[in-house]
């Protein structure tokens, strides 16, 4: 690869993608507010329109991906990737239903360990004792998440299945971005990539809402609001910056910087709904965290 950015540009433009994703449980939320409903087919829906709206939004760079060369594999490395994009959305966020915006994001930010155990089941990569320290580490965090938010009445209709939701939508995410990094790798830009991906997670949650019952049409504006927003802000800005900075540098390193995620999020959660967890969820999230960053340290050390 013969471009190499200026380091400072990766971390900005990977600073400015966990911002705008930080903003998604919050659109999520209001959609819910908006159809004064968190029923999971509606949030399946949200989850649709998202990638729906965002596919859409890079219709143009379709002419483009029909005309790349490419390396064998490269598209349908990136459909895949999608397929796992959409099992990340449609987990993910119907967990917002069950489940408190500090507990849920943390726990789906947890990929680079999934990663680095990934990569030590099916790629056969070493998995030294600082990695996995970290790993049981981040464990012990997850477990006190859960016994948090059991024990909470802020934590939603049922945490503990939420949490277990985000947990399913953490290991899908990790395999997306190691699928997209070699997609890309294999000669698809950016805007190729990313709109293969995108079309492909949204025809697979696209049948989805129809399984619960739940109509495409007749919600209030605020509910497409709040998936517009995600598909600009969060999906278009924050996933596409993440998905330009894996071509530079690890994607562990980029997953690692997404967990200031749950940071971002909370504060968001606490501004605009007044959410607080409870106190054993925060400390079960800085374990978890800990655990992660020690996973990773081991891993790349």
């Amino acid at each position: 690869m013969s471009y190499r950015p200026p380091a400072g540009l990766v971390v900005g433009v990977v600073a400015v993608g966990v911002m705008a994703v930080s903003a998604a449980a919050i659109f999520v939320r209001y959609g819910f507010v908006a159809a004064g409903s968190s029923a999971p087919g509606l949030a399946l829906l949200l989850a649709a329109l998202r990638l729906t709206m965002a596919a859409l939004l890079l219709a143009p760079t379709w002419r483009g991906l029909l005309r790349a060369r490419v390396q064998p594999g490269a598209l349908g490395l990136a459909a895949l990737a999608g397929v796992f994009l959409g099992i990340h959305f449609g987990t993910w966020i119907t967990s917002l239903a069950y489940t408190s915006v500090a507990a849920s994001v943390t726990i789906v930010t947890s990929n680079p360990i999934w990663v680095a155990l990934f990569g030590w089941l099916w790629l056969g990569e070493k998995l030294d004792r600082r990695t996995l320290a970290g790993v049981l580490i981040a464990a012990v965090g997850g477990v006190l998440i859960g016994l948090g938010d059991a024990g909470g009445d802020s934590a939603g209709s049922a945490p503990l299945l939420g949490d277990g939701l985000a947990l399913v939508g953490a290991w899908a995410v990790s395999g997306y971005f190691l699928l997209g990094r070699e997609a890309q790798r294999r000669g698809l830009s950016v805007g190729q990539y990313a709109a293969l991906a995108y079309a492909t997670a949204a025809l697979t949650l696209l049948p989805l809402p129809l399984l619960f019952g739940t109509p495409y049409t007749g919600w209030p504006w605020g509910v497409y609001g709040a998936a517009l927003g995600m598909a600009l802000f969060s999906q278009l800005v924050g996933h596409t910056s993440f998905n330009w900075a894996i071509r530079y540098v690890s994607p562990v390193l980029v997953t690692l910087a997404i967990l200031f995620e749950p940071l971002g999020s909370g504060l968001l959660a606490y501004l605009f709904f007044a959410e607080v967890p409870p106190r054993l969820v925060f400390v079960g999230a800085a374990v978890l965290i800990a655990g992660v960053g020690l996973a990773v340290s081991g891993r790349h050390g």
